[in-house]
Parts: C-alpha cells; structure tokens; sequence
C-alpha cells in the first residue's frame, strides 16, 4: 500500500513513505524523528510504526535516520533533523506536499529533537510555518531527574531514571561523568536552577500525578567542574523546556501524548502548561495505563499491547483533523 524510497536530504539518510492510493488534493507531510535516547535507534527499527503513519493517515512520511551518540555527541542529531527538514521543506514541491500542512513528529528523544526542531524553525520567514508538532512521551529537560514522574517510576521499564541520566549524559559529553550528580540535582547551580524554576518545578504538575507518592527534593548546588561539564544542559536545542517566550508563542498546534507508567511523563506535563500558557493550542492524550516505548511494541509480533495501538489511533485522527 506504500511506496518507499531511501534518499539524502542535505547529506542525511531519509526513508519516504508514500501512499500508493492517488490523493486529490496534496498530502500533508510528516517528518518523523526516531526515538532511542539519542543513541539507539534507526530508520529500520521505527519502519512499521511510520509504514502504519503513512498509510493510516494517508500521509506522506520522511523518516530521519540521524547521527547518533556516543560517537556523533550533540548537537549532531539536531543539526541532522533539523537540516533534514529544512531541505524538504524547500524542496517540497516535488513531493505532491502541502506546503501548509507539514507536521514534526517525535517520541521519547525523537520527541525532543522534534520539539527542538520546531523551536528552531518558529522564526523563520523563509520557510512554509509548520503546521503541527506531535511530541509522544518527549524529554524535554535535564535541569531535574527527581520529579514526581521520575520518582514514581524510577524503576520501571524500558526507561528508569538511572538510564535517563546516563543516556542523556552520553548524548550530551559522550560518557557518564557526573552520574551521581545529575542524578542528586547537583549539576546545575542553584541559581540557574531557581531562575528556571519558573518552568521546571513539581509546583506545575497538577496534584492528582502526585498520589503515587512524592517526596520533595532539596535544592542542592554544585562545583564548578561539573556545571562546566554539563553547561549545555541548559540551551533550549538541547532542552526544549527552557526556551524563552517570545520563542513558544511562535510554535504551531501541538499534540503531545504521556504515559502514567514513564519517567519522563512530567516533562511532557511542564511542556504542555508552558504552550498553553502561552496561548498555543495544545491537544493532549495521557495514557494511563502506557509505559515508556510502547509505540515500539504496539505491532509487534511477539508483544503488543493495547495502549499503543488506542495511542496511534489518537494519533491518526489528530493528523486527519488537521
């Protein structure tokens, strides 16, 4: 039902997924980025669930095959998905692409360089506006591993919160150092920490995701050595949650979906009140019975589960609705 190519976009390895039924009118086109931490993760391994996109929706879909951490350290992937984009964006017309309905689309890490991307893209005017952004279960900050979703399923499956650290950590340095301190919250001076407070905080997480059990955290600061190790952690590429306003209002309609069951449930939380405080129109589906990863498992042959498939339909009727 699709036809599938491998192409470069701007020397970045895509696969194109086109519906082979006729469309009247021009399609709406999906840039999907792949999830894994930023470094797990390939074309290959996110080719049914963007196959099931595609033909659902009748959408075309440009999956990203990026560079990955530890060998290719941020802001590499960025750069790739954000290059990717753009490219196909100039290039759009000899894709049968509405110009206006071009949609970013991400989980997990995927969903944060989506984010980022989409951040990234809100300024400018040479480019078509895009129309949509749908972040599934996205990271989106690494100013604090101890909110409530983290504490509530540090342990839980695929993501616990030890491997969130440690991966974010690789695909920021390329190694572990600091561990401990990430995982403690003394990486970040107090300063920085309270100026972002305003953003990052269990304050904004409505109480009923609290009832699992919270502890509030102590604010704990840091030695210079480490903040200059993990300085980045700071800037919105990396860290979607602490663009500036004038940045967020600019951003398109946005869809983002969170699991009960995942250790970034939180950040997709903040980022959700943050756009709608900032009067961008936000659609979002919490599933209270997922987990992180669960779109790599809803066609699986040898596990399923019903969550990511009632997921994927939320999905495909909010790109149908636009």
């Amino acid at each position: 039902k699709l036809f599938t190519k491998d192409l470069l976009f701007a020397e970045v390895p895509v696969r194109v997924y086109l519906p082979r039924v006729p469309s009247a009118s021009k399609r709406r086109g999906i840039i999907f980025i792949h999830g894994g931490c930023g470094i797990f993760g390939s074309i290959k391994t996110y080719e049914k669930l963007c196959r099931s996109i595609a033909r659902e929706s009748q959408s075309l879909v440009v999956s990203v095959g990026y560079r990955l951490a530890p060998e290719h350290k941020y802001p590499a992937a960025h750069e790739d998905c954000l290059n990717a984009t753009i490219h196909f964006m100039k290039n759009i017309q000899h894709y049968g692409v509405d110009p206006d309905n071009v949609i970013v689309c991400g989980d997990s890490a995927g969903g944060n360089l989506a984010a980022a991307v989409s951040q990234t893209l809100a300024g400018r005017s040479d480019l078509p506006k895009l129309r949509a952004q749908i972040l599934l279960y996205p990271g989106l900050q690494a100013l604090d591993f101890n909110l409530p979703s983290y504490q509530q399923n540090r342990r839980v499956p695929l993501l616990s919160r030890e491997r969130a650290a440690c991966f974010g950590l690789l695909y920021l340095n390329g190694d572990a150092l600091h561990l401990k301190e990430v995982l403690e919250g003394s990486h970040i001076p107090i300063d920085i920490k309270l100026n972002y407070r305003k953003w990052v905080s269990p304050d904004n997480i409505p109480e009923r995701f609290k009832v699992r059990g919270y502890k509030p955290h102590v604010l704990l600061d840091c030695t210079a050595a480490v903040s200059e190790s993990v300085k980045r952690f700071c800037e919105p590429n990396l860290c979607p949650l602490l663009a500036e306003d004038a940045v967020i209002q600019q951003l398109p309609e946005s869809f983002i979906l969170t699991c009960e069951y995942d250790v970034l449930r939180d950040d997709g939380l903040l980022y959700k009140k943050r756009l709608e405080d900032n009067g961008v129109r936000v659609t979002w589906y919490h599933l209270e019975d997922g987990f992180h990863g669960i779109f790599n498992t809803f066609n699986s042959d040898w596990l399923s589960f019903s969550a990511g498939k009632r997921g994927l339909d939320i999905i495909v009727n909010f790109l149908k609705s636009l």
